[in-house]
């Protein structure tokens, strides 16, 4: 064989192993997600679903309801109010993505909503209802003290990860900038721009693609993580922009987390 020869097959070889050569995002079990933002001018139900007419367990003193889900001038609303529905006194809102999402950065720019006992959450998510074992990533505020937001993580069911994060101004006065960086290798956890935890132990690192929920509910029974539930009135939590860039992928909008930090 002549080098040019050679030459030329060593070139085809490598653009072949190119061709076949999988993302980052796409090498991840169970990505079925690209990357999006929404800002909520409508609200897509072939993109979205919303939780409807049940409920996650004794814990919870609300019933899912698409009622207490809106959109208008921009803004997601979930709303918590007092109505009896199936067993329950309350009910609440919930979205959640159709499909699943791996290792890149997750945004949001949320208001949460006031009141002890109650949960303004963005988290990603999958478990057994989805044949996967369960695995996820929390950014909650508490309505037991909104001057901070925790963060989670579960791994095949083990939790025990949470971290107290402060949120300058409160998280229920006006809207603040909520974001997770998920790697192979690490998961970073910021707000409004600045890192404010980290985690690297693999074995506290979920691998499991999953789906991005946004929830507002209640609990008469988890005081001691929620304070105590007092209904005065309806309440809700807004949100601004969600947003999934995956791994690779460039920065989409201004004022991303992905543009900072490359």
């Amino acid at each position: 064989m002549t080098s040019l020869l050679k030459t030329e097959c060593h070139r085809l070889a490598i653009i072949s192993l190119l061709a076949v050569a999988p993302t980052a995002a796409a090498a991840q079990e169970g990505v079925t997600g690209t990357s999006f933002v929404e800002t909520f001018d409508k609200l897509d139900t072939s993109f979205w679903f919303v939780s409807d007419g049940w409920n996650n367990g004794p814990h919870q003193n609300c019933t899912w309801s698409k009622s207490q889900v809106s959109v208008a001038g921009g803004l997601l609303t979930l709303t918590f109010d007092q109505q009896k529905t199936g067993d329950r006194d309350y009910v609440c809102g919930e979205i959640q993505t159709r499909k699943r999402y791996g290792y890149g950065t997750y945004e949001i720019r949320m208001k949460a909503a006031t009141g002890s006992g109650l949960n303004s959450a963005f988290f990603s998510y999958i478990g057994p209802a989805d044949k996967k074992p369960h695995d996820e990533i929390d950014f909650e505020v508490l309505g037991r003290d909104t001057s901070k937001v925790q963060v989670n993580q579960y791994v095949s069911r083990k939790g025990g990860n949470e971290a107290l994060v402060d949120v300058p101004g409160g998280a229920d006065t006006g809207f603040n900038d909520y974001a997770f960086v998920w790697e192979k290798d690490r998961l970073r956890f910021f707000v409004n721009g600045e890192m404010a935890h980290e985690v690297t132990d693999p074995t506290k690192l979920p691998v499991n693609a999953q789906k991005i929920f946004i929830s507002l509910w209640g609990t008469d029974t988890l005081k001691d993580w929620m304070g105590n539930f007092a209904f005065s009135s309806p309440t809700r939590m807004q949100i601004e922009q969600v947003a999934f860039t995956a791994a690779g992928d460039k920065c989409q909008f201004e004022g991303s987390l992905v543009c900072k930090l490359k």
